[in-house]
């Protein structure tokens, strides 16, 4: 059978195409000289072809996106230094697609002067299963039936969830899906977050394997959001880059896009650096050193080590900085970013450290080290795999901190039993403190010390979501003191029993409930 020029032709891969921008119809085809051919719908904005040397990656029925798609914008494009830039412009939002002549990665920048009306700003990739069929295992829905709400869901016997592809910021800077020589990447470098809200330890959806393969970079969500209003400003800048298989560096030179006159975006020389040192904190858990103004200007983070730190590119402003020791809030200060200047900023943990008779877990915001705490990021407690939720009677001297629950639900496995035997010298007034990470439904603890039961703490404030069941344990921290009298304890067994509490009610593991971080005895 003999072929025409024209069909041999349309066998070519992509890639024998020169670098630039064209017009196909209503659609702009961006060709990176390299392999990738994107196309972007005019209407819209809307990328609804990604063809990678000869094979097309973007799902067919669902296209890549801002939020849930932006309903119609005003697209325009430009090329000029072998770069191209596609702006795509609402009367809220100005995004931007920039290919580099010879690169396929997609850089992308998102100014959002409000925040959209579905209250989240996400990009989504919908890339095609069939020739992207690997996500992250804990994500992959398809063919699965729904037992929480419509996102979480029931596998081979397995709990599967977008929620359980989520990483915290501070560790998520490249996420991606895989396919037989090729792979498609979200790169989020550190300064990408800084229009973002919620911290260093906010986690939000990376993927979902269903009938399409979704990649996601979440900027705002209500996702156990701490932060309200959201930030607006320029989100960014990001990238998606698409290779044979291996993931990119983190490392992701953006220094180009100075040049770019990008909306509401600042350059390396309109920025300034925090160095300094603190002390204080206990050897074990990681220290971060977080900087915001909250719900304005910005947000950042950086890890410390060995009692040093240095925060670059920073936009100007007076920042509250934020000493972590592991996800805890262990000091305060106060910094101003100048511009081209470095400042100095010495953080001092002023955590309350008793002398205490018995301690359990580790005093750092986390419930790590706890029954199921190994677990619970990348499955729903109901799971099979989770290790039975008790109720617990944790003896003070033999039980493993293992044995010790991370969670509490009111509907599943309350009490917690704590036993204990004192000697003469440990009775008398003392206190416990309960802290905590995280509560749903206004659960808080509550205890009985033998014949003496504590009052009611108030309720905790309320995050509007559901929470450890989308699992994360990070909410807002608290601290429950609860004295206990003289003449309570006695020389030998004593019995502290732990109930969650709660005005609100619910079933089983969407029950009232808070997670711990430590219960210590002072």
């Amino acid at each position: 059978m003999k072929l025409s020029l024209f069909s041999l032709l349309a066998c070519l891969p992509a890639a024998f195409a020169a670098f630039g921008v064209t017009t196909s119809g209503n659609n702009l085809l961006v060709d990176s000289g390299a392999g990738l051919v994107t196309t972007i719908n005019k209407a819209n904005g809307d990328i609804t072809s990604l063809n990678f040397n000869g094979k097309q990656l973007q799902d067919s029925s669902k296209f890549t996106q801002l939020s849930s798609g932006l309903g119609s914008a005003t697209v325009t494009s430009s090329v000029a230094n072998n770069i191209a830039v596609i702006t795509i412009k609402t009367s809220t939002i100005t995004h931007y697609y920039i290919v580099r002549s010879g690169s396929n990665t997609i850089y992308i920048g998102t100014f959002a002067s409000a925040e959209p009306s579905v209250g989240e700003l996400r990009f989504i990739a919908r890339l095609s299963k069939s020739a992207l069929p690997n996500g992250h295992p804990n994500a992959e829905i398809n063919g699965g039936t729904a037992i929480e709400g419509s996102d979480v869901f029931l596998v081979n016997g397995q709990t599967r969830s977008k929620f359980y592809s989520s990483v915290p910021f501070i560790r998520d800077q490249v996420h991606g899906v895989t396919g037989s020589g090729v792979g498609v990447f979200m790169i989020i470098p550190s300064v990408s977050y800084e229009t973002s809200s919620g911290g260093p330890f906010f986690r939000d959806i990376n993927n979902q394997g269903g009938a399409q393969q979704e990649l996601y970079w979440y900027m705002n969500s209500g996702h156990e959001q701490t932060e309200l209003p959201y930030r607006t400003g320029f989100f960014g800048p990001y990238a998606m880059a698409v290779t044979t298989g291996s993931a990119p560096s983190a490392s992701l030179d953006t220094s180009f896009m100075d040049n770019l006159g990008l909306q509401g975006y600042t350059t390396a020389s309109g920025r300034g650096t925090v160095s300094g040192s603190y002390s204080g904190t206990i050897s074990g858990p990681a220290v971060t050193i977080g900087f915001k103004v909250r719900n304005s200007a910005a947000q950042y983070w950086v890890a410390g080590s060995g009692g040093s730190f240095s925060r670059t590119l920073m936009k100007p402003g007076t920042y509250t900085a934020t000493l972590y020791q592991g996800e805890l809030e262990a000091g305060t200060g106060s910094v101003t970013v100048r511009a081209g200047a470095t400042t100095s900023l010495t953080l001092t943990s002023n955590l309350s450290r008793p002398s205490v008779i018995w301690s359990i877990g580790t005093v750092d915001g986390t419930p790590t080290g706890f029954l199921n705490a190994d677990k619970i990021q990348t499955m729903h407690p109901s799971d099979s795999r989770m290790s039975n939720w008790g109720p617990i009677t944790f003896t003070v001297g033999s039980s493993s901190v293992g044995s010790f629950p991370m969670a509490q639900f009111k509907g599943v496995n309350n009490p917690t039993t704590i036993r204990w035997s004192a000697s003469s010298s440990q009775i008398g007034a003392r206190t416990l403190r309960i802290r905590t990470t995280e509560a749903f439904a206004g659960g808080r603890p509550q205890i009985t010390v033998n014949s003496f039961t504590s009052s009611a703490p108030a309720a905790p404030p309320n995050v509007d979501s559901r929470g450890v069941t989308r699992g994360t344990w990070r909410g807002i921290n608290q601290v429950y003191d609860y004295a206990i009298p003289s003449g309570t304890l006695v020389a030998g067994t004593n019995t502290i029993t732990i109930n969650t509490i709660s005005g609100s009610s619910g079933d089983g593991f969407l029950s009232p409930n808070f997670v711990y971080d430590s219960v210590e005895l002072f």
